[in-house]
């Protein structure tokens, strides 16, 4: 896999975010014309991409905030879990609690947490936009 799209609104803050769980902003760019319009199956698009990367370099998020044309909200921005579609993208941490209360620092929420037997310490956050996170710190 070489990355997941996240479409947002407020790209500074979404960025914010995931520096804050450990990616790097590998580069940000705008895109807009009829190829790339040809491309996503949209008209006059115009749109600042981010992307950003783990430390190793494998997989990404991409961040696109659409200037043209505007962007549909489609749902509830704190949508819950069971609700269709994708739902969340999940990162391994080493000190969940840390990372936890640095994330929570910056206005995300924690949605739950748990243990699982004694293998995996697991927590989900819900950030900018609803954008839901999450946690997994393997235990032994």
């Amino acid at each position: 896999m070489d990355n997941v799209l996240l479409v947002v609104d407020d790209l500074e803050a979404a960025k914010a975010f995931f520096i804050e769980l450990g990616m790097e902003l590998e580069g940000e760019t705008t895109v807009e014309g009829p190829l790339v319009g040809s491309l996503i199956g949209l008209q006059d698009v115009r749109a600042t991409l981010a992307m950003m990367r783990p430390p190793d370099g494998h997989g990404g998020i991409e961040l696109d905030k659409f200037h043209t044309p505007d962007p549909i909200r489609f749902g509830p921005v704190d949508a819950p879990m069971n609700a269709l579609g994708f739902r969340r993208v999940m990162f391994l941490v080493e000190d969940i609690d840390e990372v936890v209360a640095r994330l929570r620092r910056h206005g995300a929420e924690l949605i739950g947490e748990m243990q699982y037997e004694d293998t995996y310490r697991l927590a989900y956050i819900r950030g900018p936009e609803g954008i839901v996170v999450g946690l997994s710190q393997q235990l032994g």
